[in-house]
Order: C-alpha cells, then structure tokens, then sequence
C-alpha cells in the first residue's frame, strides 16, 4: 500500500505503436486539429500530478509528436512492438528502464475525452486512500441476456434483470463497465504480480459523455463531434503571437506598374483578430526584420488590425521571451501561429500553437493545431475561433469544479 504522505514516484504512460491493422499512425492523426495522442498528454500533464508524462513507441514520428507536446519518449523494443504484444509486457519493460517509478497511470491514447480531473479523482485513492490499483468505468443501463449458441434448442435467460419486475432506468443503478481509459498500478503489482488490477483495487467513475473511445465506439467523424463538445482543451491563453507573412497573409508579394508591392489581408482573418480581442486575449503581429516590404506596412497592420505590430528575427524566439517574461507571463499561457522552420521552438513552447495547412512539415511537426485552411485565407480565423473554443471550456470546467467542491 502507498498511502499516507507522498513520497514516490509517480508516471503517466501512454502507449502508442506506429502499428495498426485499421487507421495507419492512427494515433498521431489529427482529430479537431489535434493529435490523437495530445488529447490524452495535455490531461496529462494539466492534472499536474505526474512527476513525468511518457510515451511508449516504436515510431519516429510518434516520438517528434509526444515530444511537441511535452512529453518524454520510451523507445520500446521490437519484442513488445509486435500485434502480439500485451499492454502489460511493454509497462514491464517501461518499468525494468525506469526503476525510480513506483506508480504508473497507464492512460489510453484512444481515449480524447479524458480531463485532469478524471486523474486527479483517481490519483486520490493511491495517494491518499492507500489503494494499489485504481482503473476507470462507466455506468451503464443495458439488460444482459445468456448467448444461445446457433443450432441449440435451449432458451436464453435473463443475466441481471427479472423480466416480471423490469425496472425503469431511473429505478436502476446500472452497472460498472471498465472504459478503458487509465490503469493505475504499483510498481510491484506490475512487475511482481504480473497484473495491472489487484491487491487493493477501486475504481473511478467518469460520465458517458467523456468514455469516448475511438477502437471500439465510434468513427473518426462522430469522435469529432463528441470531442469538441467534451474533449479537455487545456487553459485558456491571454496572449497570442501571429506571424504576418504566411500566416495573415499568404506570404505573396504583388508587383503594380507603378513600383508599389502590396500584400492582401483576408477580411475573415482581421474578423478573427477582433473576436479574440473581444475576449481579453492581447494579439501582437510579428514581422521579420529581413521582410522589407511587410514593414512598410507596419504602421497600415497596426492601425486596420489595432494590434501591436514586432520587429523580430527570422528565429523569433529571443525576441519573444523576453515579451512573455516582462509580461510576467508562462509560455502556457501563451499562443503562437508561424508557419517556417524557424518558428518550430515557439511553436513548440506555446501553451497552444497552430500552422496554416501550406505551412512547412518542421513547423506542422512542432504544432500542437494544425488548421485547414491556408496562410492568408482565413487560418488565422480558424485558430482564433480554437483559442477562443479552448478559453470557452477552460472557463466551464472551472465553473463545473467550483460546483463539485462546493457538492463534496
């Protein structure tokens, strides 16, 4: 037992192989804009409980994504990479690499719904109340029936209901179902016992709503739907940094007769911008200093968007931090859309970032939102309205844990 005062220490891991006999690099694809994976990693690490976030893989691009997103990588041996391979035997193998570990949270990359507070409820009966393991359900109100093998004369029978008193759903608790979505283990259980699920065991209840998992329940385009109105997506950001050329505008150049170049602005992207001044978040437009043409347009940017307008380097990240630390700032609080090579550290940094769908791989690579739509033609809108979706939820979840406390 590990309760009482916390003085191990405790991992969350998520296993992801490059592998899949249905969707290829299924966890990596994008769903609303997001990663598969990251869905599960910002719980993760926005419970704030974890001494370390990890992922298992055997891909390289799995790798570069878990790493955008903050966490640290487990390259898993070709042994337990196979169909084959149980869940048990790689959390094995994570643990006999890392024998500082004492618990591990095993959570489903499969599971986008999943919040912080689902973890930190679980996470309360290992530290505190001196469980050993620790897994998520789901209630469930289906009448069970015995399977009537093909071909057999016998009569199926009632499994948890009495046909002549069949309850209402109101007058019936239902039942406990595992979702899959986390395992919560000691490290001797794991290792010593061979299982993810003994000596003291308890479970976390978490909502229908939220035990969304894409391998079994639903299709891509349906798990969109849920996702955007019960995924977790993060803290709200009250500053956003926008690189003009490529982002705001499609990085063209054009040439008049009479000598002038001129850069196109899409109305919808300056709509976007005032949608998310609206909502208390500051935007500073960034232009290159080597971008001669754009910064004669500095002051014209600053007076239609009413945004501050920065000079900075082709990498911008110098230039940047020391914004976000006068500010007295975290870069989790911040946004950043670039679309270059040399935005790839903001990019990564950011609490939430994007890239247009024109932007290059290594910029793509690094964001944690990739939009669909291109530089200039509306992508800065479409992130605006993510930024804005994400400050929307982080507002009613802190709403819905006032409420819970003020219940418990």
């Amino acid at each position: 037992s590990l309760g009482g005062s916390r003085t191990h220490l405790l991992t969350a891991l998520v296993l992801a192989r490059g592998g899949s006999k249905g969707i290829p690099l299924k966890n990596i694809k994008k769903l609303a804009g997001v990663p598969l994976l990251a869905w599960v990693l910002r719980a993760a690490a926005d419970a704030e409980m974890f001494d370390s976030v990890w992922v298992s893989t055997d891909h390289d691009e799995i790798e570069n994504v878990a790493k955008s997103w903050g966490a640290k990588v487990h390259r898993r041996s070709p042994e337990v990479s196979r169909d084959c391979s149980t869940s048990l035997e790689t959390i094995q193998e994570f643990l006999r690499n890392n024998t500082d570990v004492d618990v591990v949270c095993n959570i489903q990359a499969t599971s986008p719904c999943l919040h912080p507070s689902h973890l930190k409820g679980a996470l309360k009966k290992i530290l505190e109340d001196g469980y050993d393991s620790v897994f998520s359900v789901v209630r469930r109100h289906q009448f069970r029936w015995k399977e009537v093998k093909k071909g057999s004369v016998e009569c199926t029978q009632p499994l948890n209901l009495d046909p002549a008193k069949r309850p209402r759903r109101q007058d019936w608790d239902g039942e406990l179902y595992e979702n899959g979505s986390f395992y919560i283990s000691t490290r001797d259980l794991i290792l010593n016992e061979g299982r993810l699920q003994g000596g003291k065991v308890g479970y976390h209840e978490m909502e229908a709503e939220h035990s969304v998992d894409i391998d079994v329940d639903i299709d891509w385009p349906v798990a969109e739907q849920r996702v955007r109105r019960y995924g977790y997506f993060g803290r709200g950001v009250s500053l956003m940094f926008c690189k003009v050329s490529g982002c705001l505008t499609d990085g063209r150049v054009s040439l008049s007769a009479s000598g002038e170049d001129t850069v196109s602005i899409h109305y919808k992207d300056t709509t976007g911008i005032g949608m998310l001044k609206k909502d208390d978040v500051e935007v500073v437009l960034l232009i290159s200093r080597d971008d001669l043409v754009t910064q004669s347009l500095a002051d014209k940017l600053k007076k239609v968007t009413g945004c501050e307008v920065m000079l900075v380097e082709e990498d911008p990240l110098k230039d940047l931090q020391s914004v976000v630390r006068k500010k007295k700032m975290d870069w989790k609080d911040v946004a950043f859309m670039g679309n270059e090579t040399a935005d790839a550290s903001c990019l990564k940094l950011a609490g939430l970032s994007a890239v247009p769908a024109d932007a290059c791989k290594d910029a793509s690579d690094a964001a944690k939102y990739t939009c669909r739509l291109l530089g200039g033609a509306g992508a800065v809108k479409e992130f605006a309205e993510h930024v804005l979706l994400q400050k929307q939820k982080a507002k009613s979840q802190m709403k819905q844990d006032r409420i819970d406390r003020n219940n418990f």
